[in-house]
């Protein structure tokens, strides 16, 4: 989920055989909620969203590649001002929490978090080409999903990891751990990597 629609968020429908039945990118938060709404399988389908990344900070370049850390919350010297030290955008809760009162399985998740555990992450700088390759190679190689040979956009990948997540939480949900909540729906990832469980 991209944290504002001048991006794209990858949505992605996978088969509990790892064949993928859907790829696509939205923008707005209208063509979330308009595929939400026309997709049939919602409520028997496990859905794992990610927590888009709050963007909207004051300027400053210490402000970029400090938020991330959170230890500035922390220190008395640097009061959170604008809100700047939030992580998360809350784009799009409001309508995930209604879509759970209505009986959909959804549950967010942390990317980044979710790609070490799922040992997806690598030492290249991240969203960069390198990166995006690393992860497309790996999903087709490692996990044996069908991707073509040509760059895929990374909010697909993206997306593939979230659907990754969901799928262990569906057949394995002794696998996955709650680490926390956000807007009062879980948040989660895996215990140990599946992959290495079912290699093993």
């Amino acid at each position: 989920m991209a944290s504002n629609s001048a991006a794209d968020s990858g949505v992605v429908v996978l088969d509990g055989d790892n064949n993928l039945i859907l790829v696509d990118k939205l923008y707005k938060m209208d063509d979330v909620i308009h595929f939400f709404d026309n997709y049939s399988s919602r409520n028997q389908s496990e859905i794992c969203i990610s927590l888009p990344w709050d963007k909207t900070m004051l300027e400053g370049k210490w402000r970029i590649l400090g938020k991330p850390y959170q230890m500035v919350a922390t220190n008395t010297n640097m009061p959170n001002q604008a809100n700047w030290t939030q992580r998360y955008a809350v784009r799009g809760s409001d309508y995930f929490s209604r879509l759970i009162e209505n009986g959909a399985n959804i549950s967010r998740f942390e990317l980044y978090l979710t790609r070490q555990s799922m040992n997806l992450n690598s030492f290249y700088k991240e969203r960069s080409p390198a990166d995006c390759k690393f992860l497309q190679q790996t999903l087709r190689i490692e996990w044996g999903i069908d991707l073509p040979a040509n760059m895929m956009p990374m909010s697909q990948l993206e997306a593939i990891v979230g659907a990754l997540l969901a799928k262990e939480k569906a057949k394995n949900p002794s696998n996955i751990k709650t680490i926390f909540q956000f807007k009062n729906v879980d948040v989660i990832d895996v215990k140990q990597n599946p992959h290495l469980i079912s290699a093993g």
